[in-house]
């Protein structure tokens, strides 16, 4: 059995999820007001920007973003439908696809990156002093560490 979580624990764990919840919403709100671009539209521009070629299988657009195959396919149906990616079969796998970057996603992306970034030291790296940010980013990495075999579906029982 394990140990019930303490009233410092749950008030750790609201305050956390609370600062999340609030920082993905001014994030998706900068990226609104001044790309016209969702987070989630975000998300895929930015791996596929960074990406060999601009361009990437379906399959490997998902892990990057942590997404279901259904999630990845309807967004990309979305921002297909609105010009920033484009999508064309795999000549050497007819069940798969590859994820293309427009010109209008590179446009999209490019102009969304700085104000993006701008947006982030203010709401975040600008509030951690040079010590909490690599704690924090310690934790992160051990969180991460404990639940990604969970989400690939090979949890770790040690």
């Amino acid at each position: 059995m394990s140990t019930p979580v303490s009233p410092e624990e749950w008030d750790a764990w609201r305050t956390f999820h609370s600062m999340r919840r609030k920082l993905d919403l001014a994030l998706e709100r900068q990226l609104q007001r001044d790309a016209e671009i969702s987070g989630a539209d975000y998300g895929v521009l930015l791996q596929l920007f960074e990406a060999p070629g601009k361009q990437l299988r379906g399959r490997d657009l998902g892990e990057r973003l942590s997404w279901e195959k259904s999630r990845v396919s309807h967004q990309v149906s979305r921002m297909e439908k609105r010009g920033l990616v484009e999508r064309r079969e795999c000549e050497t796998d007819l069940r798969g696809s590859w994820v293309g970057l427009t010109t209008d996603g590179s446009r999209a992306v490019l102009g969304a990156m700085r104000e993006h970034a701008a947006t982030l030291r203010r709401y975040f790296f600008d509030v951690l002093d040079p010590a909490e940010l690599a704690a924090f980013t310690a934790v992160s990495k051990r969180v991460i560490d404990v639940v990604e075999p969970e989400i690939r579906g090979t949890p770790d029982d040690s």
